[in-house]
């Protein structure tokens, strides 16, 4: 079956017919709070939205795609692979579109089934690259909404690979994102090499091996199910180039760089088999940095919105929690009362019922938070948590 290049639907015409539909998306509210300096205070509530939050460039990308290639394919079966997007709000309204879904595994019967006619979105975090061959061989009519940053990063490992550096990949291994990274450090011979590091408590196991301090058995049981096939640490560890899941927290990150450039010199006496190139990406960078600076002001507490499957979005609730009482919801919905929250516990990784602090529930005193969300989150989603806060609170919201 020949291949088929990916079709282009953010055409103008396309564009404008479903501007309506991506306009939802949208919050006069949350538009007037950032031209009146990103601070809205009513009675005795006062909140602070961070200088940056909500939709990246890239998201607001992949979702005009996901919207316009149901306007231009429509009375066609149009499959989606995995989740646009780590949002829930998102995904259920392109559900009600009628869009199909694919699992994010290359060997599910459910790719055999495919003819030419059907439509086959990619989503913003890309897919492995033998999962993109299985598309192009059932010839389907191809969408690609893969993010930019992302591609850039396939970029990077995939020229280690050309020049026999093994990357190591800082990330969740089994995230879509960096499955497809590590598929594209395979390279184009499929020989290249890789190993996907969550933390920088496995970055200090890959540190042991590369000092000579780690057992190989221990080792390659740890990463089994995150490094390329026939990984081999006494050979592939030779030489290494950093690379990253472009949501990850960017101080981390950093430091898991400098421990693996130590680790190298320490090793060889230089780090010049040591390689590394900054691919977060500059969303993720703008709005940690925007929550770092909006938490150097006094806050009773901070409100985190967006999915919890959201990569940059935990990572965001993960520094806010370390500085304040922090509830990481997905919408609205999570807000029973002030003394009953369904909230993100980042610890036991699943929603669990809370209540703020019996000081800041006291609808009597002043009362000053902290909002942001992830660049998967919409403003629309922002403005019903605000609302919803707002009426807890015996507050009114002025209707724009």
């Amino acid at each position: 079956m020949q291949a088929r290049k990916p079709i282009n639907v953010r055409r103008r015409d396309v564009l404008e017919r479903i501007r309506s539909q991506v306009d939802q998306y949208k919050s006069p509210l949350v538009q007037y709070i950032r031209e009146a300096g990103d601070v809205l205070t009513i009675r005795n509530m006062e909140v602070h939205l961070a200088a940056a939050f909500g939709f990246c460039d890239g998201v607001k990308r992949a979702i005009e795609i996901a919207h316009a290639a149901c306007d231009m394919f429509a009375g066609k079966r149009i499959w989606l692979i995995g989740e646009i997007i780590h949002n829930p709000v998102v995904n259920a309204r392109l559900d009600a579109m009628g869009l199909r879904h694919l699992p994010f595994k290359v060997d599910d019967a459910a790719y055999d089934a495919l003819t030419e006619e059907d439509v086959v979105i990619i989503p913003a975090f890309g897919i492995p690259v033998s999962l993109r061959r299985k598309l192009d061989d059932k010839g389907v009519q191809l969408v690609d909404s893969t993010c930019g940053n992302v591609m850039k990063v396939w970029t990077r490992v995939r020229s280690y690979a050309r020049m026999g550096i093994t990357s190591v990949i800082h990330g969740k291994a089994r995230h879509e994102e960096s499955m497809a990274t590590a598929s594209q450090s395979m390279g184009d011979d499929g020989l290249g090499n890789y190993i996907v590091i969550f933390s920088e408590a496995e970055a200090q196991m890959l540190v042991d091996y590369l000092l000579g301090r780690g057992d190989k058995a221990t080792f390659m049981a740890h990463f089994a199910s995150a490094c390329s096939p026939g990984f081999d640490p006494d050979v592939h560890l030779a030489e290494i180039g950093m690379a990253n899941q472009t949501t990850m927290l960017k101080s981390e990150t950093g430091h898991i760089q400098q421990m693996l450039r130590a680790a190298v010199t320490e090793r060889d006496g230089d780090d010049t088999r040591f390689h590394v190139f900054d691919t977060i990406c500059g969303a993720t960078q703008d709005r940690q940095n925007a929550l770092f600076e909006l938490l150097e002001k006094p806050l009773d507490a901070m409100f985190i919105i967006g999915g919890y499957n959201s990569s940059n979005t935990t990572h965001l609730a993960h520094i806010a929690a370390r500085r304040l009482p922090t509830f990481f919801v997905k919408s609205a919905d999570c807000l029973h009362s002030l003394q009953e929250i369904s909230a993100y516990d980042l610890s036991a990784k699943a929603e669990r019922l809370t209540a703020l602090p019996a000081e800041v529930a006291d609808v009597s005193r002043p009362w000053r938070i902290g909002v942001t969300a992830g660049a998967s989150c919409p403003d629309n989603v922002i403005e019903e948590v605000l609302r919803r806060l707002a009426e807890l609170r015996g507050c009114d919201l002025p209707t724009l």
